[in-house]
């Protein structure tokens, strides 16, 4: 630079301006009546940076200052900037410019700074560039010092400080500016009503965007009414959306894709889907993250169905989907278990390719860690370059799931190695693998580290996962003990696992006191009633059990009827305990009259003392040989050949009888058999079962 400053001097001279890739040559000398000097482009392989041209006035060094702004070499033209002695406007506002595209505050201040000791009177135009300068570097403080030393204002002026405090926050301070404007336009609207939306105030929005229709005169614009409609949408309230959109249809903006997108939004989220559709149906031009928020909002209403029939559309459509796509379609094949659908979603972002860093790499190792499939999913975990916190809490989740709390520890151990903070829900997933396992020395020390080794809170999911694992291990004076120095009161789930515990281990005392806690918590729910009750039928208080099923009756809670399902050929049959409906009923109930006498032959006895009827023996066997997931089970070893592995899933947990069972029965058949209870995976190979009987 020193060189290239000395070179100045000459007063005929040829400028070669070479940077990485070219090189820009200006050819003039001092008698020359050409205005700007000509340009020569040609590729150079050199990397050489440095700047030799030879400059004789004021011109050339706009130029040389231009060329590097667009070059982002700020540092350099700023050095250039201080050998000219009267610099023009169009000098400083390109300057002001470029730092303000690349958020340079320090070096603003420098071009600043410049401008008041060279002599410059700067006018309005380079006043307001200024002003964006500070507002869009975040340095409000300085924008307001300016704005109040200006001696002359526009619109623009004020809009540029008003939209600076809005975007940051500053709300208050946004809407003193905003009422003692002596004008407003559209953006001074916008640019409030978008702060309020953005800052969760959305009613204010709404009532600002009254008052401009109200007042002023003012015609909204695209942005204007798109804000106002993400603002009915945070409320939420229909009502106001319509008649928003009512409004559009009268002032003419329903031509407009942002306004589309926008009435599709606020539709979804305000609970008229059927209105979203039928506003993004009549969209011309959709673009992907129309796409996906139409298909995700399927997804959060519960239509998977249409989600996926959406989903299947846009991949017609030639649009491709982004990672934001493929994580809503990956999530809710996690949360339906539709591995064979999210195997083919994942086959299909292999073949267009995508970004390994992504949330969509996340979404993969989440759905086959709740898909039960922990090979694919630790394959996907390890072939992403930096796992983020979900992928590696997804992957301890589920082997804690799966009946691998080995595995869920050895992650978890990897985690913290790695530098990477755990954080609530990573612990409540180690915590739930030493409850399935009964590690209860290895569960209380993750315990006490939350707080003492890591900082954190104990949430109600942390307490909930101490009591499981202490009332499953039978300790319930030490569960008792965290419970009552617990720093809140202890909720439903926290109850529930101790009432399960007390069910495993008979204890009679402390089962009444979680019932009767739950019941006045939430007295609708039938899990605790039916608890309650297998508890009594297991002691022979049968006058108990007629007590609680009274209950049930006066208070009108009504049993959640067990049901299991399983795809055959893409095709789900769903039984319930019981159930002939299905078409094949003939045939389940022969095969399983058949394993019911080689299951005895081999030493199979049925477990009825959870039977809630004070019934024959016989009797009972019969009730327990029709349950849902048996029935499920047959029909799958029915209808695949030999050898075929067999997946179930059932809405609530698998009861003793039935778990063992299937563990009988895969080894009479030689099947790998797993079920999907409400509470975790089960699989059953050989006479034996995952979770080692402790579940």
């Amino acid at each position: 630079m020193t060189r290239f400053l000395a070179n100045l001097k000459s007063s005929h001279s040829s400028t070669v301006f070479n940077h990485s890739h070219k090189i820009i040559k200006f050819s003039y000398s001092s008698h020359t009546t050409q205005p700007f000097p000509t340009k020569t482009f040609f590729k150079s392989n050199t990397k050489d940076t440095t700047l030799v041209p030879h400059l004789c006035n004021h011109k050339r060094f706009d130029e040389a200052i231009h060329i590097l702004c667009q070059q982002n070499r700020i540092k350099e033209a700023l050095e250039i900037l201080h050998q000219i002695e009267k610099p023009s406007a169009s000098v400083y506002s390109t300057l002001i410019q470029s730092c303000i595209k690349n958020r340079l505050l320090q070096q603003g201040k420098k071009v600043h700074q410049h401008i008041k000791l060279s002599g410059f009177v700067p006018g309005l135009f380079i006043f307001n560039r200024l002003l964006e300068m500070y507002a869009k570097c975040d340095s409000l403080m300085d924008s307001q010092k300016l704005f109040d030393e200006m001696h002359e204002r526009d619109l623009c002026s004020w809009n540029v400080l008003i939209s600076g405090y809005a975007k940051m926050g500053l709300l208050q301070e946004a809407k003193s500016m905003f009422d003692k404007m002596p004008e407003r336009d559209n953006f001074s609207w916008t640019a409030m009503i978008s702060g309020y939306v953005r800052h969760d105030r959305p009613n204010e929005a709404l009532e600002l965007f009254r008052m401009m229709k109200r007042r002023d005169n003012s015609k909204s614009n695209k942005f204007t009414v798109s804000s106002a409609l993400a603002a009915s949408a945070a409320v939420p309230c229909l009502r106001i959306g319509k008649e928003i959109h009512g409004y559009i249809m009268r002032t003419g903006l329903d031509s407009d894709e942002v306004v589309w997108s926008a009435l599709s939004d606020m539709y979804g989220k305000c609970g008229s889907i059927e209105e979203a559709r039928h506003i993004f149906d009549m969209m011309a031009d959709r673009d992907i993250v129309t796409w996906t928020a139409m298909i995700d909002r399927y997804f959060q209403d519960g239509r998977r169905k249409e989600g996926f029939d959406l989903f299947a559309d846009l991949l017609r459509s030639g649009i491709r989907p982004n990672e934001f796509t493929f994580s809503g379609v990956l999530n809710a094949c996690a949360n339906q278990t539709s591995e064979e659908l999210g195997k083919k979603v994942h086959g299909y972002m292999t073949r267009v390719g995508f970004d390994p860093y992504s949330y969509a790499a996340s979404a993969l190792v989440h759905m086959y860690s709740k898909c039960g499939n922990m090979v694919s999913a630790e394959r996907v975990f390890k072939e992403t370059p930096k796992p983020d916190l979900f992928s590696w809490t997804s992957l301890i989740a589920g082997y804690a799931q799966n009946g691998q709390p080995d595995e869920a520890i050895r992650y978890f151990e990897l985690l913290v190695k790695s530098g990477t903070q755990p954080d609530h829900i990573t612990f409540v997933g180690v915590l739930s693998a030493c409850a399935h396992a009964g590690l209860v020395d290895k569960g209380l020390d993750y315990f006490h580290s939350i707080k003492e080794q890591y900082g954190l809170t104990h949430t109600a999911d942390h307490y909930a996962c101490i009591i499981d694992l202490l009332a499953r291990s039978g300790q319930f004076e030490e569960a008792e003990n965290i419970i009552s120095k617990m720093s809140m009161k202890p909720d439903k789930f926290l109850w529930a696992s101790l009432l399960g515990g007390c069910r495993i281990h008979g204890n009679l005392k402390l089962a009444q006191r979680a019932a009767e806690t739950l019941f006045e918590i939430e007295p609708e729910n039938p899990a605790t009633y039916v608890t309650l009750a297998n508890i009594y039928a297991t002691a022979g208080m049968w006058s108990e059990v007629a007590k609680i099923r009274k209950t049930m009756d006066d208070r009108g809670v009504v049993k959640k009827p067990g049901l299991s399902w399983i795809a055959i050929k893409r095709d789900v049959h769903v039984f319930l305990v019981g159930d002939d409906s299905h078409p094949k009923s003939k045939e389940i109930n022969e095969f399983l009259g058949k394993l019911s006498k080689r299951m005895k032959e081999e030493g199979f006895v049925p477990d009825t003392k959870f039977v809630l009827h004070d019934v024959e023996d016989e009797q009972k066997e019969q009730n327990l040989s029709y349950h849902s997931e048996k029935l499920a089970v047959a029909f799958g070893i029915i209808s695949t050949p030999e050898g075929t592995p067999i997946k179930v899933f059932k809405n609530l947990r698998t009861c003793v009888d039935c778990h063992t069972a299937i563990k009988f029965i895969s080894k009479i058949t030689n099947r790998k058999i797993t079920v999907r209870d409400s509470n975790r995976f089960h699989f059953f190979e050989d006479g034996h079962c995952s979770c080692r009987d402790y579940w």
